[in-house]
């Protein structure tokens, strides 16, 4: 039986998803991560406790473990255990893409650069160190532009800025969050920020697989609340998409060619587009499959999900159909109303009942301390939902996501009231 490890951060959303596709494709699945995820409690035995954020203490740490369990494949389920994978592929000489491909994936420095050698249409950027004073940073600038992390992702510190104060706020901001961020063994992309043009336009998402260099495309994701700023919180995804055939068609070959230009040939591919008059624009890519719950909207073939296609290719077996199950679905990324200590979600017995929604599930909890974008990293819960046509499931999951009232407690410290917020 092939022997997977998986790495997988504690407050990474993936790792049931993956627990079940090994279940089903006859895998061994070893979860290592920075500490054990909750539904792992009841099996220590199938965790490695592994440092993610040293990526030599942890290459060492899993050769030490690959004696006595012999490796056969390292999936990553973000940018950074991606970058992680890759290099523990290539000691264990296992196939894999390139380390310089992945981490290009995950640096949008990198990206951006290579994208321009290829000729893809790629904004204008550069790239400043968060010890730079903003008041001439922003010199530099053109508006509308936007602020971002080097290396961070679900747009976690991205920010608009349409003039010189905005600017200042927001690099104050972006450097006080990668401040918090800091380690002994920081890189010095995750001290950097990038400022590139504001690319006005539809975005979507679209995930897709790479065989023997061959890009297969999955699925495209709408997303219908416009993304505009000052900040990018992503709430519904809808698939397929309603956009006409010939766009969907040159957003994947655009795809396939920013994969292509950053050197991906293998494994599962997320990219995020955006689409307007000068083009398609490749947003990101990255060399792992789409975050959070959204892959439980995805069914191919004969009933397998998303993980279980990773998985099969991964381990070299035979592919099924790569076609999506008939019908629409999609996916409601609950969005955090303010920060503050989570009291509790009231309607949620009818955010359920509503016709259409498959599953509701709140991964916030009472007493978490939450925190919105852009410095927040979670969500307080994800809706799915299914139906015939995409625009009737975006509504679904518009009335159910109206029956959710969130009820936040004020920090310790404070001396407000309890708020009460609809969302």
């Amino acid at each position: 039986m092939a022997h997977l490890l998986l790495l997988l951060p504690s407050m990474s959303y993936r790792g049931e998803a993956f627990i079940d596709a090994a279940n089903r494709v006859g895998a061994s699945l070893t979860i290592a991560g920075d500490a054990p995820p909750n539904f792992l409690e009841q099996s220590p035995k199938s965790f490695l406790t592994l440092d993610l954020y040293n990526p030599s203490k942890a290459l060492s740490t899993v050769m030490e473990f690959a004696k006595t369990s012999p490796i056969d494949v390292v999936l990553g389920v973000n940018d950074q255990t991606a970058v992680l994978a890759a290099t523990i592929s290539k000691t264990l000489q296992l196939t894999s893409n390139s380390i310089d491909s992945v981490r290009a994936a995950s640096n949008k420095q990198m990206m951006r650069r290579l994208l321009q050698k290829e000729g893809l249409p790629c904004p204008n950027f550069i790239v400043v160190g968060i010890g730079e004073k903003p008041e001439d940073v922003v010199q530099q600038a053109t508006f509308p532009c936007v602020l971002k992390p080097l290396t961070l992702s679900g747009s976690c510190g991205v920010i608009r800025a349409d003039d010189q104060e905005s600017f200042q706020n927001a690099f104050i901001r972006i450097r006080y969050l990668l401040q918090t961020f800091q380690g002994p063994e920081q890189e010095v992309a995750d001290r950097q920020i990038l400022i590139e043009d504001f690319i006005p336009g539809i975005e979507v998402a679209l995930e897709g697989l790479l065989t023997n260099n061959m890009f297969h495309p999955l699925a495209l994701f709408d997303k219908p609340d416009p993304l505009d700023g000052p900040y990018f919180e992503e709430t519904i995804y809808v698939t397929p998409s309603r956009l006409p055939p010939e766009t969907q068609t040159r957003m994947t070959e655009s795809l396939a060619k920013a994969a292509r230009a950053i050197g991906l040939q293998e494994g599962p591919v997320h990219g995020e587009l955006r689409i307007n008059d000068q083009g398609i624009w490749v947003i990101e890519v990255a060399a792992r499959s789409i975050g959070g719950k959204c892959s439980r909207m995805l069914e191919f073939g004969t009933g397998r999900s998303l993980e279980e296609l990773i998985l099969l290719h991964a381990l070299g077996q035979d592919l099924p159909s790569l076609d999506l199950k008939t019908g629409a679905g999609g996916v409601m990324m609950i969005p955090i109303p303010q920060e503050g200590v989570l009291e509790r979600v009231d309607g949620q017995e009818e955010a359920q009942q509503v016709p259409g929604v498959e599953e509701l599930v709140m991964t916030a909890k009472p007493g978490d301390q939450l925190i919105p974008l852009p410095e927040g990293k979670r969500y307080l819960g994800f809706i799915l939902a299914r139906g015939t046509h995409p625009a009737e499931v975006e509504e679904t999951l518009r009335e159910s996501h109206r029956q959710l009232t969130v009820v936040m407690k004020p920090q310790p410290q404070s001396v407000v009231p309890p708020k009460t917020f609809r969302v």
